[in-house]
């Protein structure tokens, strides 16, 4: 048992951060808590309202935002207690990274035969992009953070650049509201993607000890968080409502 709790205790991180800054990003993880439990609820009260072919995009929407509730919990009962582990957001990214763009594929209105394939890739994108991504963001190196970095830019770019393709050809075929939501999905997407690599790059930017660049980073990854969780998932329930109400007759 004390083998294992040695094991474990050298993932953990003591926070270096004190006064305001401490309590700022404290605040921030506990906002991020309350913000992703009471979506998963607003999500699932939510689910029956839309068509039965659209349903699953807010159920995993739902589990998105569970998921990401539960770790941050952990996140701020650590950082309560003085310690940080940043496997806990890698591993809520891991899980609800493919999540977030399965739910998009789904209202897109995809045939199954053309989502089936994108799914997989898109998926496979996200996984490497995400285990690309961890062993630079521990490590105390510049040039370790700067090669996984681009590595991990590869898959990212891969993915957003798929994603701008299929909602942009979605838009044309579609109503003007259905288009007008999807594009809130995509650029909620976009915004808060791109605050992920450039808050990964604070550390090497303004040093691997600056109080700024750690609170600065963790306050940027709760809010990218926010807006590409709870709040696009609002976006894609807005998208199968709207195609809901479009295709009523046909609803069961």
């Amino acid at each position: 048992m004390d083998h294992l709790m040695n094991t474990s205790s050298q993932w953990m991180q003591q926070v270096t951060l004190t006064g305001n800054d401490y309590l700022l990003v404290y605040n921030v993880f506990s906002l991020v808590v309350a913000s992703m439990f009471a979506a998963f609820v607003y999500f699932l009260m939510n689910a029956s309202q839309v068509a039965k072919q659209y349903r699953s995009a807010v159920v995993v929407s739902a589990v998105v935002v569970g998921i990401a509730g539960y770790h941050y919990f952990r996140i701020f009962s650590l950082w309560s207690d003085g310690q940080f582990n940043e496997g806990y957001r890698y591993a809520d990214w891991l899980l609800t990274v493919p999540l977030l763009l399965i739910e998009l594929l789904i209202v897109l209105g995809l045939t199954s035969e053309k989502r089936r394939p994108l799914t997989i890739r898109l998926v496979t994108a996200a996984v490497l992009m995400i285990g690309l991504g961890y062993p630079g963001e521990i490590s105390t190196s510049d040039s370790t953070k700067w090669i996984f970095w681009v590595l991990a830019m590869i898959p990212f770019v891969y993915i957003l650049a798929i994603v701008y393709k299929e909602i942009t050809e979605a838009t044309k075929r579609e109503s003007a509201g259905v288009a007008k939501a999807l594009r809130l999905a995509l650029g909620l997407l976009l915004l808060a993607w791109l605050v992920y690599p450039i808050a990964y790059l604070f550390p090497i930017i303004f040093g691997q000890d600056s109080s700024m660049a750690e609170t600065v980073r963790q306050v940027g990854y709760s809010v990218a968080d926010l807006l590409a969780k709870p709040v696009y998932g609002l976006a894609i329930l807005a998208v199968a409502k709207l195609r809901t109400r479009e295709e009523a007759p046909s609803v069961n």
